[in-house]
């Protein structure tokens, strides 16, 4: 399906600097008037793994090159900048998302536009051993690859993603993954993406994101995970209750990029960070 709309799309690459890094994202800063085939249209033009689409009142949504989908941090994080760059500067905003609202604020660090977005409330719950199986049976990946300090979860902060941890940044960094058996699986648990994690010390990770279901083998720097992710660590007591974690993702694709986690003791919600640009 093709777009011929005169939509005037923004282009950004969120948790990196370098254009050449990070996840890329289209942006519409006023998608007034489009319908919900246009938004599909542009999003499957673009072919990034999301595409956001802001509408009166804040309300913000996205689109992979298959599907609506209920939250996207790397959209929002390029939204939130590309409103700062476009419509008077740095801010704080609420965006109203189909997975709850999502404050996001703004700033100019070193010269470059920094936002940290604040997730839905959180929570995690287990993985049933034959879907588990499954995963791994898709990944390629025996039981013995695992790290058993970090056991698979289901972790939610606005859509699903399953958390499956490599015991070595090898075993991370050789993915090759049966796409349709994945995909029917994450299907079938209502998964946005799978959350492959390798832990490089107290508060740095390794991770990439298979994403088949939006259309694509991976997501270069998926803040939804990230969110995910930090609940998830919190809550079996992996990482300290106040933390900053840094997590490195993108890098076995050749699109670098930092995501900064930050969990505050008392607030089960969870910040993610992290520069955008345009290109």
């Amino acid at each position: 399906m093709s777009s011929d709309t005169n939509a005037d799309i923004l282009r950004y690459t969120a948790f990196s600097a370098d254009p050449a890094g990070g996840n890329p994202a289209g942006v519409v800063l006023d998608a007034t008037g489009l319908t919900d085939a246009e938004m599909l249209s542009i999003a499957a033009d673009l072919g990034y793994s999301e595409s956001a689409f802001l509408l009166p009142d804040h309300t913000l949504r996205f689109f992979s090159p298959k599907a609506e989908v209920a939250f996207c941090g790397h959209a929002t994080v390029a939204t939130a900048v590309a409103l700062a760059h476009h419509q008077g500067g740095p801010g704080d905003f609420v965006f109203k998302t189909p997975a709850g609202e999502i404050p996001v604020s703004t700033e100019e660090v070193d010269g470059e536009l920094r936002a940290t977005l604040t997730s839905v409330e959180p929570h995690i719950k287990p993985v049933e051993a034959g879907d588990l199986a499954e995963a791994l049976a898709a990944l390629d990946w025996a039981a013995e690859d695992l790290d058993p300090a970090l056991p698979p979860r289901i972790a939610f902060a606005g859509n699903n993603h399953l958390v499956v941890s490599a015991g070595t940044r090898e075993r991370l960094a050789d993915l090759d993954y049966d796409f349709e058996r994945l995909k029917a699986l994450m299907e079938r648990l209502e998964l946005t993406t799978v959350q492959l994690v390798h832990r490089a010390d107290e508060t740095v990770f390794d991770v990439r994101d298979p994403f088949p279901i939006g259309g694509v083998v991976e997501d270069p720097a998926t803040g939804a995970a990230a969110v995910a992710f930090g609940a998830y660590a919190r809550e079996l007591g992996l990482v300290k209750e106040e933390s900053v974690l840094t997590l490195h993702q993108g890098v076995d694709m050749g699109r670098p990029g930092v995501l900064t986690v930050t969990l505050r003791a008392g607030d089960p919600r969870v910040r993610v960070s992290g520069t955008a640009v345009q290109f």
